[in-house]
């Protein structure tokens, strides 16, 4: 039997065993030395392979299968400098906890160090990033297959059954010949079955600190950051103990019960200074806002239920941190802290979320021009039941955290592990492989900077609606110091204007469909129109980068007047 015959023998083990432990996507990159692996992958009924030309699309995109199932996609890529490239995507996984299969193909040992062509090395290649790494035997007839068995089982157990989650690299070297004499018989199928495992449970005696501060705290509030887990019983806590929620929408929390206008709120500085909490339960990620980190930062007692081990406490303020199981928690902290009635510190901060929403949708409203905002606000109110919504770093997820109404229905992923642009479009496009209905909200800087896998994508059946608010450029430093930079500098160095008015052309050689909206009453029956058609469909809203600061400034300015009208509490 030749290397090449035993190489594809040995693969098409692995691979049976990958596939019986649930994994059912595979992305792969055309290279030589993975040809054993790919072939594999493409014989293995169980497995869709995705294709890409790109292998940090490749990796990004098998990111977004990952959120939206929960279930580790492999990305397989041929050696050298092939493997370098999915390390953004790596960086992402790691950091927002999100399981990967990593399986670069590589030259057989004797070919390291020596000079040979496209080979680097590749041991260990992305550090720490990876939660567990093997370099692979090179494969042999002498080779008992339950080694290959159990070296899959092992990839699948360390990235989703273990907590938490991550990417796991496996560096599989081959020896030539590649390409098989032969198609051999199925490897014999290998049941092995996997649970993703939540976070670890929190002993009581964890939770009787927290109960101590609960007690102990009139006013408190509770916060919910990026999650991946479930932390529904928080809603019902914070609603037991008359407190204010406050929801990033990528929390999962958005939902009634929690405020409306929380960001708005917090924006205003008078109003934080004069609602400033005794005790802030913080779930999940570290807040996004500056004006959320303040809060917290601000608060006098903090506690962190942190079930991803994120250490999400950049002001190291915390004095207390739970890596738990968030449901877990907050339903134990609901039925051991009882209800407890209010002294009008929930319907001060109910009565302020109302004035601000009354006060600022209607100024939204009131403008025919598209404001970023109101985009935020509007996309997320229409996408349709049991849709993801995937939205963008930079000012997408700020917009829609300071914008998005509370509702049911919807589930919001953003790559805030990070919180790169790179690799965007490959995330949502992965989201929409799924099958969920898929839509995104995302800058044109973030759209240009992944060009390359609508290019790729596009056509290749995937259905996603891409909402891309076009003001030219990188309109977070209108909003952040940079802007008191001199104009020429602002603009060539950080703005980075890319002179693309018309998204069209970019739609056109990807073969995406495209929609044009230049009045904000417009825009979401376009949305529903290109949903309803399928396909990939950019949905372009141009948006004036200089006025949207004045808008932005406009709505703080009429929740502010609001917000005058309100009593500060009564000082304790």
């Amino acid at each position: 039997m030749s290397e090449a015959d035993v190489a594809f023998g040995r693969m098409r083990t692995f691979v049976s065993a990958l596939a019986s432990g649930g994994v059912r996507h595979a992305c792969v990159s055309p290279g030589s030395r993975s040809t054993p692996l790919a072939l594999a992958l493409w014989r293995e009924p169980r497995v869709r392979v995705h294709v890409h030309l790109d292998e940090r699309a490749s990796a990004f995109f098998a990111l977004g299968l990952a959120k939206a199932t929960g279930v580790p996609a492999a990305v397989v890529c041929t050696s050298g400098t092939a493997a370098a490239e999915l390390f953004p995507g790596v960086v992402e996984a790691h950091m927002s906890r999100t399981p990967m299969l990593l399986l670069t193909a590589d030259r057989p040992p004797e070919l390291r160090g020596v000079g040979a062509n496209q080979t680097i090395d590749q041991v260990e290649l992305f550090g720490r990033y990876a939660r567990w790494f093997v370099d692979a035997p090179v494969p042999d007839e002498a080779d008992d297959p339950e080694v290959w068995h159990q070296l899959a089982a092992r990839a699948v157990a360390q990235a989703f059954a273990h907590h938490p989650p991550g990417p796991v690299h496996v560096n599989l070297p081959f020896r030539e010949p590649l390409v098989p004499a032969a198609a051999l018989e199925p490897a014999e199928e290998i049941r092995v079955g996997y649970t993703h495992t939540a976070a670890p449970s929190a002993r009581l005696e964890e939770l009787n600190p927290v109960l101590d501060a609960i007690a102990a705290a009139d006013r408190g509030l509770v916060y919910t950051g990026s999650l991946r887990l479930d932390a529904g019983p928080f809603v019902e806590l914070a609603r037991s103990l008359a407190w204010p929620l406050i929801a990033e929408p990528t929390s999962g929390l958005r939902v009634p019960g929690s405020l409306s206008a929380g960001q708005l709120l917090l924006s205003n500085e008078r109003f934080r200074s004069a609602h400033r909490p005794e005790l802030v339960i913080q779930v999940g990620a570290a807040p996004t806002s500056r004006p959320a980190l303040a809060l917290v930062a601000e608060a006098e007692h903090l506690v962190v239920v942190d079930p991803d081990d994120l250490v999400a406490d950049p002001a190291r303020r915390a004095e207390l941190r739970l890596v738990a199981d968030p449901a877990e928690v907050g339903r134990e902290l609901a039925e051991r802290a009882g209800p407890r009635s209010s002294d009008g510190w929930l319907q001060g901060w109910e009565e302020a979320d109302g004035r601000a929403r009354r006060a600022a949708d209607p100024v939204m409203d009131a403008w025919e021009e598209p404001f970023e905002g109101r985009i935020a606000r509007d996309v997320a109110s229409a996408v349709p039941d049991g849709s993801v919504l995937c939205v963008g770093s930079s000012m997408p997820v700020r917009d829609l955290d300071a914008f998005m109404l509370p509702r049911n229905g919807v589930r919001v992923l953003a790559n805030r592990g990070a919180s790169g642009i790179d690799g965007f479009v490959s995330t949502v496009l992965g989201v929409a492989a799924s099958g969920a209905p898929t839509f995104a909200l995302l800058g044109d800087l973030t759209l240009l900077h992944d060009a390359g896998s609508l290019l790729w994508s596009a056509r290749r059946g995937h259905d996603a609606v891409f909402v891309v608010p076009n003001n030219g450029g990188g309109a977070i430093f209108s909003f952040l110091a940079q802007r008191e930079i001199p104009d020429a500098e602002l603009e060539g160095l950080f703005i980075t204007p890319h002179g693309l008015d018309d998204l069209s052309r970019v739609a056109e050689a990807a073969g995406a469909r495209h929609a044009f909206v230049e009045h904000a009453g417009d825009l979401i029956p376009a949305v529903l129109r290109a949903h309803g058609s399928g396909g990939v469909w950019i949905v372009e809203v141009p948006s004036d980068r200089e006025r949207n600061v004045a808008r932005h400034a406009e709505v703080h300015a009429a929740v502010a007047a609001a917000l005058e009208e309100q009593p500060d509490p009564p000082r304790r």
